[in-house]
């Protein structure tokens, strides 16, 4: 870290906050891949069903942010995060929203609900997320949900070419990222607008800028424990002998 260098200009901050852009999972060989209809049914399932874990656990993230936020104004605005995915009596939410895809692509509910698809990669890396929000100041866990600065492209994309390159998904497990695509530039805005007023040395700013990075590698490594499993037909314990079971 530069501790003396001067800091940056909020244009320059915010430019370089969204150069990381270039690490986004988006460029991940998985999501290349389903953006070109190359996924197998099997692995496009096995994706809905893994990023099922991150979505119920976006909430508990937000949640921790709460907690540890001092400022009501703050407070008020940031708690609609977790409306959008728990739902409430007036909308479904998110949560609802994404399990609707899994059923779309021929999961049923018990198994996306059950967990038991989801990787020991995939849990890692989203549990080291929580944790993160839990034990950071509420301004660094705050930073890190700026990967939503990326996330419109990939709802756009998903909208625009999965009715075509997976025909056989039901178009109503769609809504999600229609929903997202209003959702994510509000929570975006509220986000970048604490970043860039919070991190104003150029130490914290750089510091932001390792938080960002440390989210995208959550999200990256995500997609390595999947392509592990479904693409190199690796999953986890392969090659190991299974445990007797006690008669």
């Amino acid at each position: 870290m530069s501790t003396q260098a001067p800091a940056w200009s909020r244009e320059e901050f915010e430019a370089r906050l969204r150069g990381l852009g270039s690490l986004y999972h988006i460029h991940h060989p998985y999501h290349v891949r389903m953006h070109e209809g190359q996924l197998s049914r099997e692995q496009i399932q096995g994706w809905v069903a893994n990023r099922y874990y991150y979505q119920i656990s976006i909430p508990r993230k937000d949640a921790a942010i709460l907690a540890n936020c001092p400022d009501r104004d703050t407070r008020r605005r940031w708690i609609q995060r977790i409306v959008d995915h728990d739902g409430n009596d007036a909308q479904e939410g998110g949560i609802e929203a994404w399990t609707r895809l899994g059923i779309a692509c021929g999961l049923d509910r018990e198994t996306i609900e059950s967990q038991r698809l989801v990787l020991p990669g995939v849990r890692f890396a989203v549990d080291a997320y929580v944790n993160f929000a839990r034990s950071a100041s509420w301004q660094e866990a705050a930073c890190s949900s700026l990967t939503e600065l990326f996330a419109p492209t990939i709802h756009r994309q998903r909208l625009n070419h999965w009715p075509d390159r997976y025909p056989w998904i039901e178009p109503e497990g769609l809504q999600y990222f229609r929903n997202r695509l209003t959702e994510a530039h509000r929570d975006v805005q509220h986000g970048l607008a604490i970043t860039l007023e919070h991190f104003a040395s150029r130490l914290q700013q750089e510091r932001a800028l390792e938080i960002l990075r440390f989210k995208l590698e959550v999200l990256w490594t995500m997609c390595d424990a999947m392509w592990m499993a479904y693409v190199a037909e690796l999953p986890p314990f392969t090659g190991c002998e299974a445990p007797a079971v006690p008669a």
